[in-house]
């Protein structure tokens, strides 16, 4: 009894030890011992993954007598911050709240209250190329996106490779102990690397970031989006969910992350990327948001008044310099909101406001996101870099905007009148694939000149970012005007993290980050300091300039946005300009004239850094880029064959029926009662085709941009085994003729034939074909449909074939240049004094226009927009229809 009661007070006093403050907190402090189950490390970080830890235990032939050891947890540095990296998508400097705009961004505001506005930080002015910027801390071209993935060519510069001597800042962190995911846009895989195949080293699971919830490509419909994946596999979580957007869900999922890790492990800090796709085109808010911002009336007084309200809350709020002047508004290129008839306006206002929604909407997520970060306690050691867009503003929905990207791509913009009866009620629904005038985008652009795409002028390149870090950042609510780029965040958070770049990753010898950090603007001494970075080099398209000390040398712009395809001078050739940014903030007086020697000295520089990043060789084409060939599981094939249903395959890797001829064989068997569901189909109800049985009658869809479907039908199958065929003969020389300038072997028409067990059941010809691209979202499916219907009024996705298919092939006949065509087209390039000669076999720098005029230098625009117009007005009178209005005018302005 004795010896229990002493065990007893013994177990009862150990209690109290264990439970006393003093204990619990000098427990809490004392570092784990080596080799213990709870032992972490801080690595060097020179090498990655850490070379492995020596075992310092002690081992003999008995376990009894031995010493176990286990290898230390690798942790980050003391005090290492949680890091919030948030970029949006197609927003320039005049958009948000932040920094003058007229629509609410709270989130962002936010973050600048409580930290610091950046007013002079850029962008490359294209999506791919800035966000491989952003998660190498390398220039664009040094890392391979010279351009976005889908236009890769085969030179270093443009090949949309991140080699492996540039680790990214996920993989970086990662192997220093940090938790990492990035959620939404991932632009940064190579198209033709995007499928199931892989390979995955180019994904972000790849890339270091340990967990992904996104889209692969440069957007998708927010309200079915055929491209969304979860680490590498695809998911379809909207299915039988209406009203899903990935804009909430994407906010659900990384607040999910970060309260999981914190749960797991609260001591880790956690990396997130977060990018969602807002507001690239489709612009799909929420109605609710729509309603929220249409009560609002921003836009009622057209994109003149917004630019003058936006610069006077601009000087209001000092995120430009009171002398900051105006650039001028580009009367020869955009109408001014009073010269616009009353129907222009009203689809016009409809458009900003969408946009707008879409940009408030997709704020308060991103805020949802901060609040759970705050909610768990960890917001004031939380490193929070908000960058508001990846490029300037787009003008890509051309002067009218468009229901459909998809169209625009194809040179095809349906006219105001055609808009308003047939979209203008559901612009912004999963009816549309939605972008805004010109207009506005310029408007957005306040103070600067020119959008997306264009690096030669801030426009496309000035991005409004706040920075918070409650720890460390105290000038709460500063601004900050130092000359930043891009490249500059990885190397802040790695500074701020206490980590240095690695020497060597995976064995391989790393190249060194092009960035430098802004960390010493975090200080409010630093507040009016010199920039750390004294150049910047910037070229898209050909279109470029070199920023050095306050001065920069920029092209004249030549091609504006919305024009893809144009006649323009040799790279070389390009007119330059000067600007004294110490004195003009906005660049709007050029003072090359009075400058000469200062101008050559740039122009110089700028030759220097292209040869350093891998900028050459220059090339100024832009549609045509899309269909480049290019490495991918398809390249080099014409005949295909599947014995099983698959869906997927992205459009980097599925075949391409584009400008060729090609024919479909399915061997199916049909089920006593019939049979329905999907064959073969790319694309959806923004563009492309599927072979599908429908009510057990075969039907070949071809879907030309939602404006126009042709359709072929075949007869009632009867139960047993059947080969359907769907062949089509292209009338056009292919795209063989673009290596001349000439884009007349594209976009032609055909004659499709269905045929039943060998027998024709239908022929229809086409009188045109889509020459550049299919919806870019959806994927190659055979057996059902992902993503969106082909055509909504004959079925719903998944649709699947409920017989079975035994085999399907394709074989595909793509157009040869005879002698004869080679000759005709070099003769008719030298008549043009365009694209190669006889002699030269030169590649031309671009080619005419395809449904419009093609020009030489922006200030003949208006000849086009003319002509069009006048094209418009005859189709009008003649009474045609929709689409064959848009047939009429896409011939008319090429006479």
């Amino acid at each position: 009894m004795s010896t229990s009661r002493s065990f007893t007070v013994s177990a009862f006093a150990l209690t109290l030890i264990l439970s006393a403050p003093a204990f619990a907190q000098q427990t809490q402090q004392a570092a784990p011992p080596p080799g213990s189950p709870a032992a972490t490390i801080t690595i060097p970080g020179d090498q990655l993954p850490p070379p492995p830890q020596k075992f310092g235990g002690k081992i003999e032939r008995d376990a009894k007598e031995s010493k176990p050891y286990w290898p230390a947890r690798v942790v980050p540095p003391k005090g290492a911050p949680n890091v919030l990296l948030i970029i949006t998508d197609d927003a320039g400097y005049g958009v948000p709240s932040t920094f003058g705009g007229v629509i609410p961004t709270p989130a962002l505001d936010r973050i600048a209250q409580n930290g610091l506005r950046y007013t002079n930080f850029h962008s490359t002015a294209l999506c791919s190329p800035t966000r491989a910027a952003l998660i190498t801390g390398r220039n664009h071209h040094s890392v391979g996106y010279g351009v976005i993935a889908e236009q890769a060519t085969g030179f270093p510069g443009y090949d949309s490779i991140i080699t492996k001597d540039k680790a990214t800042i996920g993989r970086i962190l990662s192997d220093n102990g940090y938790r990492t995911a990035w959620f939404g846009k991932n632009h940064n895989t190579p198209e033709y690397q995007a499928s199931q195949a892989g390979p995955f080293d180019q994904w972000p699971t790849g890339m270091g970031f340990e967990y992904f919830y996104g889209f692969m490509g440069g957007d998708t419909n927010q309200w079915e989006p055929g491209n969304l994946v979860r680490n590498t596999t695809p998911i379809y979580p909207y299915v039988g969910k209406p009203g899903w957007n990935l804009v909430t869900a994407m906010a659900d999922e990384a607040i999910d992350y970060v309260n999981r890790m914190n749960a797991l492990s609260p001591d880790t800090p956690f990396f997130v990327k977060f990018a969602p796709g807002a507001t690239h085109a489709p612009h799909h808010p929420t109605p609710e948001w729509v309603k929220k911002i249409g009560d609002m009336h921003l836009f009622d007084q057209g994109w003149n008044k917004l630019r003058d309200t936006i610069f006077e809350n601009q000087k209001r709020l000092g995120v430009i310099p009171q002398n900051a002047k105006m650039t001028p508004w580009p009367k020869d290129l955009i109408k001014e909101w009073d010269q616009l008839s009353a129907d222009e306006k009203k689809l016009f206002i409809r458009q900003a406001d969408v946009f707008a929604a879409y940009v408030a909407y997709a704020d308060n997520e991103i805020g949802r996101v901060i609040q759970s970060i705050q909610d768990m306690g960890k917001l004031d050691n939380t490193l929070i870099i908000y960058i508001e867009g990846d490029n300037g503003t787009s003008a890509e929905g051309q002067p009218n905007g468009t229901p459909n990207e998809v169209a625009m791509f194809n040179q095809i913009t349906p006219s105001v009148e055609d808009q308003l009866k047939y979209f203008y009620d559901v612009w912004g629904t999963d009816k549309t694939y939605n972008h805004m005038s010109i207009g506005w985008a310029w408007a957005f652009d306040t103070p600067f000149s020119w959008t997306k795409q264009i690096v030669s002028h801030f426009g496309g390149t000035r991005q409004g970012m706040a920075i918070s870090w409650p720890e460390v950042i105290k000038d709460k609510g500063g601004v900050r005007n130092q000359f930043h780029h891009v490249i500059d965040v990885v190397p802040t958070i790695l500074e701020a993290a206490q980590i240095k770049q690695p020497e060597v990753v995976d064995g391989i010898k790393q190249s060194p980050i092009e960035g430098v950090s802004m960390m010493y603007t975090f200080d409010a001494k630093n507040a009016n300091a010199s920039s750390t970075r004294t150049t910047q080099y910037f070229e898209m398209f050909a279109d470029r300039a070199i920023y050095n000390d306050g001065w920069i040398a920029s092209t004249k712009v030549l091609r504006p946005p919305w024009v893809t395809v144009a006649k323009l001078p040799s790279p070389g050739d390009y007119p330059w300009e000067l600007y004294d940014l110490r004195n003009d903030w906005t660049q709007a007086e050029d003072v090359a004239a009075g400058n000469p020697d200062k101008l050559k000295e740039l122009q110089a520089l700028f030759w220097k850094e292209a040869e350093k990043y891998q900028v050459l060789p220059l090339d100024s084409t832009v549609a045509s880029r899309m269909i480049t060939p290019r490495p991918s599981l398809s390249a080099g094939r014409t005949n295909f064959a599947w014995t099983r249903p698959m869906t997927g395959t992205p459009n980097g890797d599925a075949p391409s029926l584009l400008n060729a001829s090609y024919t479909f064989k399915a061997d199916v068997d049909i089920p006593q009662g019939g049979a329905e569901g999907v064959l073969v189909t790319q694309g959806g109800r923004f563009g492309g085709y599927g072979l599908y049985v429908l009510k057990n009658k075969p039907v070949f869809t071809w879907n030309l941009v939602d404006l126009k479907r042709v359709r072929w039908e075949g007869p009632e199958l009867t139960p047993g085994k059947h080969l359907i065929e769907f062949d089509f003969k292209y009338d056009g020389l292919g795209a063989g003729t673009m290596v001349f300038g000439n884009y007349t072997g594209i976009g032609q028409g055909g004659t499709g034939t269905l045929k039943v067990d060998g027998k024709v059941a239908a022929t229809e010809k086409m009188e045109h074909t889509l020459p550049f691209i299919l919806q870019w979202d959806e994927a190659f499916d055979i057996g059902s449909d992902t993503g969106t219907p082909v055509d909504d009024n004959d079925y719903q996705a998944p649709f699947a074939f409920t017989g079975k298919i035994n085999r399907l092939t394709l074989d595909i006949d793509r157009p040869k240049l005879s002698p004869d065509d080679i000759k005709r087209l070099q003769e008719t390039a030298r008549a043009a004094g365009d694209g190669p000669s006889a002699d030269d076999g030169k590649t031309a720098s671009a080619g005419p226009q395809v449904g419009t005029v093609g020009l030489s230098l922006v200030d003949k625009i208006q000849l086009r927009i003319d002509k069009r117009e006048g094209c418009r007005k005859q189709a009008e009178a003649q009474g045609l229809s929709m689409v064959d209005r848009v047939k009429f005018v896409q011939q008319c302005v090429q006479q």
